[in-house]
């Protein structure tokens, strides 16, 4: 079985000869303990890859501009700061910090519109992996980059018109961006947005539905009307909103399980949509013996697992986990 088939029968639930693989290193892996990533990736081989060189997708390029403390300016105008090596960073100038810019502001369609995708096509066409695209339409995470996390929260708060304005303009660029995948040849469209506190979601469920759960129905809808699956990244506490995604149509759902009731959302969802990962990276990862990763991918294969699929073996890499940790994730799950 091919990683590709693997993956397609864990999605739709047909018997796959084992739980797929997904390692995800951040920055610092690939930059400061790449011969470690190597021995890893040798040894548990990622079922999902991704295009090289796309836009986002972690090319060397866009890796090495997280290599040192610094500031750099993102192609929407934001001013990040790097303070550790390896670390992504914060915005520190949001492009839109001042309302008066908007009328004059545009998101970068240059960067969509003369995107050529035929190298992304190219090695999709050359690998028997299951192929995702680069992260494409994050709409809550790009407007608090835009404005800021605190204005975000009081203009929604508040509803002004400009912020109506700036989700509708983001939306725009997106259904473009997610278009364009859509007709390529990965496998599936990759969208993510961080909604959730430890404990509960950043906004109301009723606001989230009436103002973002549309953008994600019609990203999904232009995914599957182009015959892809929807894959889907938030982290925290996303439970309260686990059931719109299932209904808007998302195929896969990368969450921080262990921010939430394993078992009560086995229980409400097993069956309905693949949960693709993940190892508790808050505590467990960083803090935990090899044991204590082995119980947790246990807890997490006792609650999910099903033969028929459902589950991707998933769990992401960073600076303050050892290599014997991550490896344990990828043995339990075998």
């Amino acid at each position: 079985m091919t990683s590709r088939e693997r993956v397609k029968k864990a999605l739709t639930f047909s018997e796959p000869d084992r739980a797929p693989r997904d390692l995800w290193a951040l920055p610092y892996i690939s930059l400061f303990r790449k011969d470690e990533l190597e021995i890893v990736l040798k040894k548990y081989p990622s079922d999902i890859g991704r295009p090289e060189l796309s836009p986002g997708g972690g090319g060397e390029d866009e890796i090495k501009k997280f290599s040192k403390p610094g500031t750099y300016t993102d192609e929407w105008g934001s001013v990040w700061e790097i303070a550790e090596p390896g670390i992504v960073g914060e915005v520190k100038q949001p492009a839109l910090a001042d309302w008066s810019k908007l009328d004059k502001f545009q998101p970068p369609w240059d960067s969509v519109r003369n995107r050529a995708l035929s190298h992304a096509n190219k090695f999709c066409d050359t690998t028997d992996k299951f192929m995702l695209s680069s992260v494409s339409a994050r709409p809550f995470e790009r407007l608090q980059f835009l404005r800021g996390t605190e204005n975000v929260f009081m203009d929604l708060a508040y509803d002004v018109p400009e912020i109506r304005k700036t989700i509708a303009m983001i939306h725009e660029f997106y259904v473009f961006d997610v278009s364009a995948w859509a007709k390529s040849n990965v496998d599936a469209v990759f969208l993510m947005d961080d909604w959730g506190t430890n404990h509960s979601l950043l906004i109301s469920p009723e606001m989230w539905r009436a103002v973002f759960k549309p953008l994600y129905r019609d990203y999904c809808k232009i995914i599957h009307d182009a015959g892809k699956f929807v894959f889907f990244h938030s982290d925290g506490n996303i439970e309260s909103i686990y059931p719109d995604l299932i209904e808007i149509g998302v195929d896969a759902i990368n969450s921080q399980l262990f921010c939430m009731d394993i078992e009560r959302l086995a229980e409400k969802h097993k069956g309905k949509v693949t949960f693709w990962g993940e190892i508790d990276r808050q505590h467990v990862l960083p803090f935990g013996s090899p044991e204590d990763v082995r119980n947790a991918v246990r807890r997490v294969r006792q609650a999910l697992g099903d033969k028929r699929g459902g589950v991707i073996g998933q769990c992401e890499w960073g600076s303050d986990n050892s290599r014997e940790n991550i490896e344990a994730v990828f043995e339990s799950w075998l």
